[in-house]
């Protein structure tokens, strides 16, 4: 499992793919990829947002989207999101809904990305304390506060779905 954990497909301009590499390698590179989105919501509409691990790599310690991650070699985005959801919050057995895809941009770190809502409200999750510190359910004007007040503490791709208006309009 290890061998498939650390490889992605990377794929050209229209997200078909075309190679196969080890993910640091195609982020060290900004090639493009596949990643997957999950957004949980309470039964009030609020959001839950992780705290990033400390020893993460990438914008470790930061407030970021509910649960997300690569799209491993072979691996549809459903099955992907299903993996995340699990491995990064304990929600297990979970009836997801896709909303939309982003395409690839510098925004979104070069990455196609389908973002998928956790179908049933008020599921508690469990963070994996390896994945994630802490977790917390934001309304939208605590996140327009945290965004206003304390952005540097946000992961840019939550930075980026709050601009483009995805995250409190499709739940």
């Amino acid at each position: 499992m290890k061998n498939k954990l650390n490889s992605v497909e990377v794929v050209d301009i229209k997200n078909y793919p075309f190679a196969r590499m080890n993910l640091t390698e195609v982020h060290r590179q900004s090639l493009r990829h596949r990643s997957v989105i999950v957004l949980v919501y309470d039964s009030n509409g609020k959001l839950y947002l992780q705290k990033r691990n400390a020893e993460k790599r990438y914008y470790p310690g930061r407030w970021d989207l509910s649960a997300s991650g690569h799209v491993y070699f072979k691996e549809s985005f459903e099955d992907a999101a299903l993996r995340v959801l699990k491995t990064k919050l304990g929600i297990e057995y979970a009836n997801i809904k896709e909303l939309t895809e982003l395409n690839a941009s510098s925004e979104t770190g070069y990455e196609f990305i389908k973002l998928f809502v956790l179908d049933k409200p008020n599921i508690v999750p469990a963070p994996n304390p390896d994945e994630v510190e802490s977790g917390f359910f934001y309304s939208m004007n605590e996140l327009e506060w945290l965004l206003k007040e304390c952005r540097e503490l946000l992961a840019p791709k939550l930075v980026y779905l709050n601009e483009i208006k995805m995250l409190y309009k499709m739940k």
